[in-house]
């Protein structure tokens, strides 16, 4: 198990803060959020590559921030995969078993078990110089296993690689940490990439961290302005919470939650019901305007005019045209209030 407490940390301008984290045996976890968040700085602080100026680092209930990088027991892939551009892909991999003195028989069986696992036999004797985005990643990911850490930290492991790629090598990489049993801790500012391979997410910005949670409490629970729009949480506006009843511009609508004051109220677009017709009676229906269509791959984005400006998810072939009427449905439970 990893617990950071209270970790503060400054590099020239930047600044990380307050930081309260655990991380599980066997956990795979994103650190998510946007360029400039301090992700890649918070995972220097656990490998060790920097020091913190406040807080602790316990891995397994020991204090490792006295320890070197090498006693820590930590795999790390860095975002540019740091391979020794001397070496060959099986030199690449064996450095490390062979920096701990092992025996050559046995730094061979587990060379030869990484160079299998990882589909990579056909570029054994490569350079560096001479591998593809995706093909030093894996040889990365060799190096780094190969040494049987209990921790393995990614660092954008797959910014590198193409939108097909990056998907099939989420994939691999969830499989390996379930096969390794190893605890992930995973850098990336992409959210799709998050949701292919986090067991959680912890979702960080401007040196903070602002939400952890899995990717379903996230998207149904944001904390935050920010969590909201990170999370494509794409209607958000103003509201006055009069018990379990909301005005927003004018339009009332009914939530589940029973409070008062000004909130922010969000609406996910695929929340939003769309219906031919005009509004009958029953809860949250607004008679609604397309005000335009546009069609994205895996559905059709509707930007409506209810009262209140909206942005719906259309499924399926039946898609209504702009300047057309249709009725917005809004079920209670499905609106969050911050």
């Amino acid at each position: 198990m990893i617990e950071i407490r209270n970790l503060n940390g400054r590099l020239g301008d930047f600044v990380l803060r307050d930081i309260e984290l655990t991380v599980g045996d066997g956990e795979y976890l994103v650190l998510l959020g946007p360029t400039g968040a301090g992700k890649t700085v918070l995972i220097e602080y656990i490998v060790g590559i920097c020091r913190q100026d406040s807080g602790e680092i316990r891995i397994d209930g020991q204090d490792i921030t006295p320890l070197y990088t090498e006693e820590r027991n930590i795999g790390y892939v860095p975002q540019d995969y740091a391979l020794f551009p001397n070496l060959n892909v099986e030199k690449n991999i064996a450095y490390g078993l062979e920096a701990k003195r092992l025996p050559r028989p046995e730094i061979n069986t587990i060379v030869e078990r990484f160079i299998a696992r990882l589909g990579i036999d056909y570029i054994r004797k490569r350079m560096p110089l001479n591998l593809s985005g995706g093909e030093k990643q894996r040889v990365a990911l060799g190096r780094a296993l190969a040494m049987r850490p209990a921790i393995v930290l990614l660092d954008e492991p797959l910014s590198a690689l193409d939108e097909n790629l990056r998907s099939v090598m989420a994939r691999e990489l969830r499989k390996l940490q379930q096969d390794s049993g190893a605890t992930f801790i995973h850098v990336c500012h992409n959210f799709e990439e998050a949701s292919d391979v986090a067991d959680r997410i912890a979702l960080m910005h401007k040196g903070r961290l602002i939400q952890t949670g899995t990717l379903a409490e996230l998207l149904r629970k944001p904390t935050s302005e920010f969590a909201a729009r990170f999370f494509k949480v794409t209607n958000l506006f103003p509201a006055e919470a009069r018990g379990s009843r909301l005005a927003i511009n004018g339009v009332e609508l009914a939530c589940s939650r029973n409070i008062h004051g000004a909130v922010l109220a969000g609406i996910r677009p695929e929340h939003i019901g769309i219906a031919n017709g005009a509004a009958t009676d029953g809860v949250n229906l607004l008679q609604a305007k397309v005000i335009a269509v546009r069609r994205k791959v895996s559905m059709t984005e509707l930007e409506l005019d209810a009262g209140i400006p909206l942005v719906a998810h259309c499924m399926g072939d039946l898609v209504p045209q702009p300047g057309q009427q249709v009725v917005v449905s809004i079920k209670p439970e499905d609106i969050i209030l911050i």
